[in-house]
């Protein structure tokens, strides 16, 4: 039986199965055994995945990345010319690929790179073609935007979402609250900080003897489910913040897109007319959650044209040495900081210090 076979099994007996207390167990089991088959078909045997494949050469360059993906018309394309277009500093596109789409915007100082990921959801599933290339590009940017047609959005959505689920992106997710470490004997210590409402001692043992894992201790620090615990054992799930941007706005009334503004993630537009451009690129700023830090050399004014731009979570003023130079930290003496990072300005600090957005720093050298 193919691997495709065995995956459309998995999935018809899942959606046969009732869901409830008695047949968690079992579900777990199924589920284990759909994650393993999916990776396999990602990443086969022997290989690393296959080759990148002409056409996905794509450099990251910028400050992030941000993947577009929809279906076919739903305006994917107008919308990546239009916001390059208007907000682009450069016209001349970094990249060597044919099949994905690019474009660059500047944006608060930051250089975003944008990408029209193709096929993602025609050729993604069965794993072959493009499918499992596209993917990979998609894993690696810092924010995926789903675009919808405002007019059939629901069945859309939710067939790109299962499709990236599927390969391992988590869309608007944190990971997973579970402690997991393998050990040579002792067989599976298991422990629950808090109320389980899925997940027991016998489940956890039978998933894991489903990845041939008997030793190991498994901590619990919040309700989790047997997909919480599948996805800390395979280690490979990246968690992606998402937008779901609904065009053709024009194409409804006002009661209706007062309906569409409460909804979680969303953002509508038209990318023909270039509606609700600044409220979207406001809500990419925010998701991306990027910081900017403005340099000052010695007696000079500080230069708030060009900022280094890190991710956040990467701010210490050893990231910032290191984003402009990696010998630079070897020259380092201390640093003056300037803004909300700091008690008084300018604070003196070492390499440890945690900068805050829109702070200046000026590097002393020894």
């Amino acid at each position: 039986m193919s691997m495709l076979a065995k995956i459309a099994e998995i999935e018809s007996e899942m959606a046969r199965t009732q869901r409830n207390k008695a047949t968690a167990h079992h579900l777990g089991l199924l589920k284990a055994r759909l994650a393993k088959l999916r990776r396999e078909l990602i990443t086969p045997k022997g290989g690393s995945g296959g080759a990148a494949g002409e056409g996905f050469d794509v450099a990251k360059t910028g400050d992030a990345r941000i993947g577009f993906v929809g279906f076919p018309s739903v305006g994917k394309s107008t919308l990546l010319s239009n916001l390059a277009g208007v907000y682009s500093e450069v016209a001349a596109y970094e990249f060597t690929t044919l099949t994905t789409v690019p474009g660059v915007i500047r944006y608060k100082g930051a250089k975003i790179q944008l990408l029209d990921l193709p096929g993602i959801i025609e050729g993604a599933k069965d794993g072959k073609g493009r499918g499992r290339q596209v993917i990979a590009v998609a894993r690696t940017c810092n924010l995926i935007l789903i675009v919808l047609d405002v007019l059939k959005p629901l069945g859309h959505k939710k067939l790109i979402e299962h499709e990236l689920e599927g390969f391992g992106i988590r869309l608007n997710k944190q990971p997973p609250n579970i402690g997991f470490k393998r050990k040579d004997k002792g067989g599976i210590n298991f422990t629950a900080t808090c109320g389980q409402s899925e997940l027991d001692g016998d489940t956890v043992k039978s998933i894991l003897a489903e990845y041939k894992i008997h030793n190991a201790d498994i901590t619990l620090r919040s309700d989790s489910t047997a997909d919480d615990l599948i996805d800390v054992v395979e280690g490979n799930r990246v968690y992606v913040p998402c937008i779901y941007v609904l065009n053709k706005i024009d194409q409804i009334s006002i009661e209706e897109l007062d309906i569409i503004y409460k909804v979680p993630h969303c953002v509508p537009i038209s990318a023909h007319h270039r509606w609700n451009f600044d409220d979207l690129l406001e809500r990419m700023w925010d998701y991306l959650r990027l910081v900017r830090i403005y340099t000052k050399p010695k007696g000079q004014l500080p230069d708030y044209t060009s900022p280094v731009v890190l991710p956040d979570g990467r701010t210490a003023v050893e990231d910032f040495c290191l984003k402009i130079h990696k010998n630079l930290m070897k020259e380092l003496k201390y640093a003056l900081v300037w803004g909300a990072s700091v008690k008084h300005n300018p604070q003196k600090v070492g390499k440890d210090h945690v900068m805050d957005d829109e702070d200046v720093i000026q590097l002393v050298k020894k």
